[in-house]
């Protein structure tokens, strides 16, 4: 079965910095895009980022473009967001995700994991 862990979350001061780590099984992880996804409190599921097979074509929503970057360890069977110059709007629970297609970018995921919480502050 595919099974996606993540871990990283924590609760930082805005202008913080955080990485999440997502360690993934059950599937061949060399051969997909990862997503990352995120649910803001009271809100509906958002993209944030993916990154392709070969740690290559990293993408970001405008919201995280500049501050967040992507990356992952084939080897290791794990996708990363460092995520910089962390805003109260970032706040949110953090997903891994994979779509059905090993091409798929986008928040219509379909396997995703428990999730990590991140909580911003002034």
């Amino acid at each position: 079965a595919i099974h996606l862990a993540e871990s990283g979350g924590d609760s930082v001061h805005a202008g913080g910095s955080l990485r999440l780590s997502c360690e993934a099984s059950g599937f061949t992880f060399s051969d997909y895009t990862m997503n990352w996804v995120r649910r803001p409190p009271g809100k509906s599921l958002e993209w944030v980022s993916c990154i392709g097979p070969s740690n290559d074509n990293p993408r970001y929503s405008e919201a995280v473009q500049g501050r967040f970057i992507i990356s992952r360890d084939n080897a290791a069977g794990t996708v990363y967001l460092q995520m910089n110059s962390l805003k109260i709007e970032d706040s949110a629970v953090y997903y891994c995700a994979r779509g059905v297609g090993p091409t798929y970018c986008g928040e219509h995921v379909t396997y995703q994991g428990q999730g990590t919480r991140v909580t911003v502050s002034e």
